[in-house]
């Protein structure tokens, strides 16, 4: 469904981002994309949706088909048109705007009212809790309702593949298996997902594909089973040294990184 092929960003034409970056998203799969801050998850997420010209940001080399179309240089308009949809880190949604307003916005480009209608069940059929308060305004929901709304906007148009930045960010442990839960039942119905995440439990506990970036290089990908037993992974994303010994997260925030890992 989504091929990007040895992708070069570059921002303010100086500063080279992603350093030949390829990832595919197959029809009907979850796909992990991790890597810890600066890696250059989110610009690769930028480039996908469009999103690059806003912060300065140009693909200089590569492209990036969905569906078998090549959309490197399409408007992000168009690309939703086609079926891609995103939930932003921090979740974003419209905070003086009411739940059921903030759902409507994210119909704005279906034009059929039945597929509306049906969208608009089945998030709340999803999300029991934004059916209770559809109506209060989205800036005093919790953050964990204001994830789900998010998440409900993005399926409001109905999505081929579904794009989350982050999604367990900031949210407690209960909420993260929330969420995680969600994004399983999500591709159940049929919507491919690019998970986009630091929390490498819970993204590689559901993906059939798991990616790892270091500073806008792919070094490491393949079965998400095989990468969560891999000694690097461990150490690096879950604080385990071989030894089985357990680091803080403080530590692992500012290990020094492996040269295999950037060879």
């Amino acid at each position: 469904m989504l091929a990007v092929e040895n992708l070069e960003v570059v921002y303010n034409e100086v500063a080279l981002v992603l350093r030949g970056i390829s990832i595919e998203v197959s029809d009907g799969s979850i796909v992990a994309l991790l890597g810890a801050n600066g890696a250059g998850k989110t610009t690769t997420l930028r480039a996908i949706t469009g999103l690059l010209d806003i912060h300065a940001g140009d693909v200089t080399k590569g492209d990036i088909h969905f569906d078998g179309v090549d959309i490197t240089d399409e408007l992000p308009s168009k690309r939703v048109r086609r079926g891609i949809s995103q939930v932003m880190e921090g979740r974003r949604v419209f905070a003086e705007m009411t739940v059921d307003d903030n759902l409507k916005a994210g119909a704005y480009i279906n034009t059929n009212s039945a597929k509306v209608k049906a969208s608009y069940d089945r998030v709340m059929t999803m999300f029991p809790r934004l059916a209770d308060r559809k109506t209060a305004t989205a800036g005093y929901l919790s953050g964990g309702e204001q994830q789900m709304l998010a998440i409900g906007r993005a399926l409001m148009q109905d999505p081929k593949l579904l794009i989350l930045d982050e999604p367990s960010l900031g949210l407690a442990p209960l909420l993260v298996q929330e969420v995680r839960d969600v994004i399983v039942d999500i591709n159940s119905q049929g919507v491919s997902v690019l998970l986009i995440e630091q929390n490498a439990n819970m993204a590689l506990s559901i993906a059939h594909h798991g990616y790892i970036m270091e500073t806008g290089k792919m070094v490491m990908d393949g079965d998400p089973k095989k990468l969560l037993k891999d000694e690097d992974v461990k150490e690096f994303y879950l604080g385990v040294k071989a030894s089985g010994e357990q680091k803080s997260f403080r530590d692992v925030k500012h290990y020094k990184r492996r040269k295999r890992w950037l060879s």
